[in-house]
């Protein structure tokens, strides 16, 4: 079995990943599980480029395959903000705070022009010196409080008006079959194969 190392800390993203690839033959493990321990800067301009960094240097110190992400929350009222800055936006605030400075950033704004999207960027790294990407997204809008317990980050503010509820209301398998991290990941994982 071929090991993949995907350089995250994040619990609930190794989740989600785990699940989406579990018909790979290949163990999952993330940097921490790896062993792995490096401080990596994401100084990219876009979200393919913070993905590439992340992968390129785990796979470097490792010789391992390895995919990164690099996702965020695009909102077009905002001019594609908090977008590759989102796990930075508000420093170390936390989510709840985070989601409640966006909903108060929109307040009065209607529904019709509170569009926006998750984008994920999936990069994966090989020990020959290839590198793949991959980009997908999934389109809602910015809800007007948090709901739903399921999720991460941004998810309780995220409504998909098609579901008539957040992602962070959805199921995990419910929430994998169209968000922008399963697309990313489903598309990568022909290159794994």
């Amino acid at each position: 079995m071929k090991k993949i190392i995907f350089a995250t800390g994040n619990e609930g993203k190794m989740r989600e990943i785990r699940e989406i690839l579990s018909d790979l033959d290949a163990e999952v493990l993330s940097m921490k599980e790896a062993g792995v321990e490096a401080d990596i800067v994401e100084n990219g301009k876009t979200f393919e480029e913070n993905a590439q960094i992340k992968a390129k240097t785990v796979c470097a110190l490792t010789g391992e395959i390895v995919l990164a992400d690099d996702s965020g929350l695009e909102i077009d009222y905002l001019n594609g903000e908090p977008g590759v800055y989102s796990a930075r936006y508000m420093g170390d605030a936390p989510y709840s705070e985070k989601n409640a400075e966006l909903v108060r950033r929109l307040e009065g704004v209607p529904d019709g022009q509170r569009t926006a999207r998750f984008v994920c960027a999936v990069a994966a790294a090989f020990p020959d010196g290839r590198v793949k990407t991959v980009r997908a997204a999934m389109e809602g809008r910015i809800g007007y409080e948090e709901k739903g317990k399921n999720g991460f980050g941004y998810d309780p503010i995220f409504f998909l008006p098609e579901y008539g509820c957040t992602s962070a209301e959805l199921s995990m398998e419910e929430k994998n079959k169209i968000s922008h991290r399963g697309k990313a990941l489903r598309a990568i994982r022909e290159e794994l194969k």
